[in-house]
């Protein structure tokens, strides 16, 4: 490394950190101005309070990354150029792409940790945050272990009233098997007051209950108090992911569930949709890198203020083509795949132009 990729990597890196830590100050005093009357209607501690905040700032954090780092790169390519840095580094033979070299071997190490940390730190950091919504603000409260129902195979369905995952213990529940060969007929339901697991032979035990099957209009009732249920697909483990929201869940868990949707006959594509553009979303700095910085590599009038103010505009249409992407994934139209990397691939191909225009 040249004592000038030296240079501009430690600029870079302070802007970086400068810019993150301006951005969610900012996001974090509109919240707390937004939550300040419900925070004092619950009467909710100042130690709490700061904690809700300090768990809040990850998923801020993860938002303004990509727009920090094209903010980060602007400034100090356009300082670089406005002070004439820039010209005395092309007039000693470095070129476009060599001057943006360190800047871009900075963002997609950058980007690799985004990837771990919108896969890993944000989801734990959004789990705490709901907790203390539930606990202390009464909010999202309809995410509780109640009225649980889901598809356990593409012939049964499973309701739950109440899951206690500190017994492991299901209450009030109905499971529904149908014939495979025509849905809308029931083959069997077995409806118990409770389901206990078992952790020794890994089976659902069933509890006072009754088991009802079906021969065409006539059926055969049986009382059991204990009965052994082997061929249910899901774990106390399934329950609690069941009632997780996707944004609190980390890619392995994403991945679980997506494999889990399958085998129960779901639709996985919002789910896959989730996964992919978590690692989508935080490869955005990479793009908006090659597309803002030769931009900002040349003087123009208004100076580094109206580049930072152009480009930020560009970054903030490029997350509006993403979500309306999304949507149009969400209802089918697209691969998920796709989906979640349309906007890269299209942002890229216009980076990919405005790099070749630059070099003329």
């Amino acid at each position: 490394m040249k004592i000038i990729d030296k240079y501009l990597t430690k600029q870079f890196l302070q802007t970086i950190a400068f810019g993150l830590l301006g951005f969610t100050i900012i996001f974090i005093v509109i919240d707390a101005m937004e939550n300040l009357d419900d925070f004092i209607d619950q009467d909710v501690p100042a130690l709490k309070i700061l904690h809700y905040y300090i768990v809040f700032s990850p998923e801020i954090i993860r938002l303004m990354t990509p727009v920090s780092v094209l903010f980060a790169a602007l400034f100090t390519s356009g300082k670089a150029a406005n002070s004439s840095e820039l010209t005395a580094i092309k007039a000693s033979g470095v070129s476009l792409f060599r001057f943006m070299l360190p800047f871009l071997i900075t963002t997609f190490i950058v980007s690799l940790f985004s990837i771990y940390f919108s896969g890993f730190v944000v989801p734990l950091a959004n789990k705490t945050k709901l907790n203390i919504e539930q606990e202390f603000l009464k909010k999202n409260l309809n995410f509780s272990g109640s009225n649980i129902f889901f598809q356990d195979s593409k012939q049964r369905i499973v309701s739950i009233s109440f899951f206690d995952n500190n017994s492991n213990r299901a209450n009030r529940v109905s499971i529904q098997d149908f014939n495979s060969s025509d849905l809308k007929q029931m083959k069997s339901r077995i409806d118990a007051v409770s389901l206990s697991y078992d952790s020794l032979k890994n089976i659902w035990i069933a509890n006072n209950g009754i088991k009802r099957d079906f021969f065409g209009r006539k059926q055969k009732a049986e009382y059991f108090t204990i009965l052994e249920l082997n061929n249910l697909h899901f774990s106390p483990a399934d329950l609690l992911q069941k009632q997780t929201r996707p944004s609190e869940m980390n890619l392995t868990e994403l991945g679980e569930l997506v494999i889990s949707q399958k085998r129960a006959g779901y639709d996985p594509t919002s789910t896959l949709i989730e996964y992919h553009s978590r690692i989508a979303f935080a490869m955005t700095s990479v793009i908006v890198v090659l597309f803002g910085l030769p931009i900002s590599a040349n003087k123009r009038k208004g100076g580094v203020a109206s580049q930072v103010g152009l480009n930020i505009l560009v970054t903030f249409l490029y997350l509006v083509f993403m979500k309306v992407s999304q949507a149009f994934g969400k209802n089918g139209s697209l691969n998920p795949i796709i989906t979640a990397w349309f906007a890269n691939f299209v942002f890229m191909i216009a980076a990919a132009i405005n790099l070749w225009r630059a070099r003329q």
